[in-house]
C-alpha cells in the first residue's frame, strides 16, 4: 500500500463543516484551510440522518463544528496532522465505518494546477460547480476556481457565463447537448462511464475529457487515460498502482504515508501508456471458477438496444458460487429487453461465462451522491423480501 513517513506534524484546529447547499462560506473556508491562516476543515453532508451525522462528528472528534447557519461549536483542543493538510474528506459513503482521507495543500493545489495545465483553462475562466463539495470532485472545482482567479459558480446544473464544469455519467446522461454548449471543458468522473455516453456526447460537439482518479489523489489524475504532470501509473497483477504529487498524506488517525498508492481497480496499460480501468478489484465475480469484472459487462449492457441504464453484480448462489446479476432500467418499460437478447449481445462480446444469468428491470438504479451505483443498497434490494424490481 503505501509507506509510513517520519515528516513533521504541526498542530492545526478540526472543524467540520455541515453543508446542506454550496455558498460561498464554504469557499472562504477553504481558501483559508489552503494558505494555512484557517482551520484543517471535514466537509460533511447536513442532509444526512441525524443519527449518521452523530455518528462521523464522533469518529472524528472535530474541534470545532459549523452548522449551515454558520454557528461554530467548540469540542475539543488542538490535535497534531501531517504538515501541510487542509482538508479531510470522508470515504465511507452512505453506510461503514468512517475513514478519512488527509489531503495537503501542496497535493490539492497541484492537482488544481495540472487539470488548468492539461485541459488549457485560462485565468479568469469561470468554473461551475453542481456536485456536492463534501466529496473530493466538488472540492476541487472549487480548488481550480481559486486557482484560476474566480469565485465558483453554484447551481444545481449549467449556468450561461461559465467556462467549464465537472459532471458524473449520470448527469451528462439526463442533459441536453444544448445545455452544455458554449464549455470549454466538461470533466467527466466519479463513475465509469459507458463509452455510447461519451462517445454521443462528443459526436454532439460536446469538450468531454473522462478522468480516473479517487479521493486519495485529489480526485481525477488521469485525462483520457493519461496521467497530469507529476502523476506516475502503473499496473501490477492486474492492479492500478498511482503515485506522484497528489497522492493523501494517509488516513486520519494514522501516519502520514508516501511512495506508491495500491487503489482498488483492475486495469490495463497500452503500449501507448494510456491506462483502460475495467472494474474494481472487490466487485470481481467469481462464478463457475471463473472471474467476471462487472464493469465490463455493465458496459456491453448500456450499449444494448431498449436499455437505459444498468449495472450488474454478483449474487451468491448455492451451484455457481455466484452468479451474474443484471439489474437493467428498460428505455421502453412497456418493451423491455429480454434475459436471451442481452446474453446474446454479452456473449458477442465476452466470454460466455460473463453473460448475466437474470435480468431484473428497475424504475432506476441507485445511486450515492458522488454518483456512484450505491451497490450496498441495490444488493439489499435484490435480497429483500420486498424489492420493487421485476424479474426479466
Amino acid at each position: 500500500m503505501l509507506e509510513p513517513s517520519a515528516s513533521r506534524l504541526a498542530e492545526r484546529t478540526l472543524r467540520a463543516v455541515l453543508v446542506d447547499r454550496p455558498t460561498p462560506r464554504i469557499t472562504e473556508l477553504l481558501t483559508a484551510a489552503l494558505d494555512g491562516t484557517g482551520p484543517v476543515i471535514l466537509p460533511l453532508d447536513a442532509g444526512l440522518p441525524p443519527a449518521r451525522l452523530e455518528e462521523l462528528i464522533a469518529a472524528f472528534s472535530p474541534d470545532e463544528v459549523e452548522d449551515p447557519q454558520g454557528i461554530t461549536t467548540v469540542r475539543s483542543d488542538k490535535r497534531s496532522f501531517p504538515e501541510g493538510t487542509a482538508v479531510i474528506v470522508g470515504t465511507s459513503g452512505s453506510t461503514g465505518a468512517p475513514k478519512g482521507v488527509q489531503l495537503s495543500a501542496d497535493a490539492l493545489l497541484h492537482s488544481a494546477r495540472a487539470s488548468l495545465a492539461r485541459i488549457g483553462a485560462r485565468a479568469g475562466e469561470r468554473w461551475l460547480c453542481c456536485l456536492p463539495v463534501t466529496h473530493i470532485a466538488g472540492l476541487q472545482v472549487l480548488v481550480r476556481a481559486l486557482v484560476s482567479g474566480t469565485e465558483p459558480v453554484f447551481a444545481a446544473g449549467p449556468e450561461p457565463g461559465c467556462d467549464h464544469i465537472s459532471l458524473v455519467p449520470t448527469q451528462l446522461a439526463r442533459l441536453e447537448a444544448g445545455q452544455l454548449a458554449g464549455y470549454r471543458t466538461i470533466l467527466l468522473g466519479g463513475a465509469a462511464a459507458a463509452p455510447g455516453l461519451v462517445q454521443r456526447a462528443r459526436d454532439a460537439g460536446l469538450p468531454v475529457v473522462t478522468t480516473y482518479g479517487m479521493t486519495e489523489t485529489c480526485g481525477g489524475c488521469l485525462y483520457d487515460g493519461v496521467p497530469l504532470d507529476g502523476v506516475e501509473v502503473d499496473v501490477r497483477d492486474e492492479r492500478i498502482w498511482l503515485s506522484g504529487p497528489v497522492l493523501f498524506s494517509g488516513y486520519y488517525g494514522h501516519p502520514e504515508a508516501k511512495g506508491w498508492f495500491r487503489t482498488g481497480d483492475l486495469g490495463v496499460l497500452g503500449a501507448d501508456g494510456r491506462l483502460t480501468v475495467r472494474g474494481r478489484a472487490d466487485d470481481v465475480i467469481n462464478t463457475g471458477g471463473h472471474k467476471v469484472i462487472p464493469g465490463e459487462v455493465t458496459a456491453v449492457l448500456l450499449g444494448a438496444p431498449g436499455v437505459r441504464d444498468a449495472v450488474v453484480v454478483g449474487q451468491s448462489d448455492t451451484e455457481w458460487g455466484e452468479r451474474v446479476v443484471a439489474v437493467v432500467v428498460p428505455s421502453d418499460p412497456a418493451d423491455p429487453p429480454t434475459l436471451k437478447m442481452l446474453r446474446m449481445r454479452v456473449k458477442q462480446r465476452l466470454p460466455r461465462y460473463a453473460a448475466p444469468s437474470r435480468v431484473v428491470l428497475a424504475d432506476q438504479i441507485p445511486m450515492l451522491p458522488s454518483g456512484k451505483p450505491d451497490l450496498v443498497r441495490l444488493r439489499q434490494d435484490l435480497a429483500s423480501s420486498g424489492v420493487s424490481y421485476t424479474e426479466k
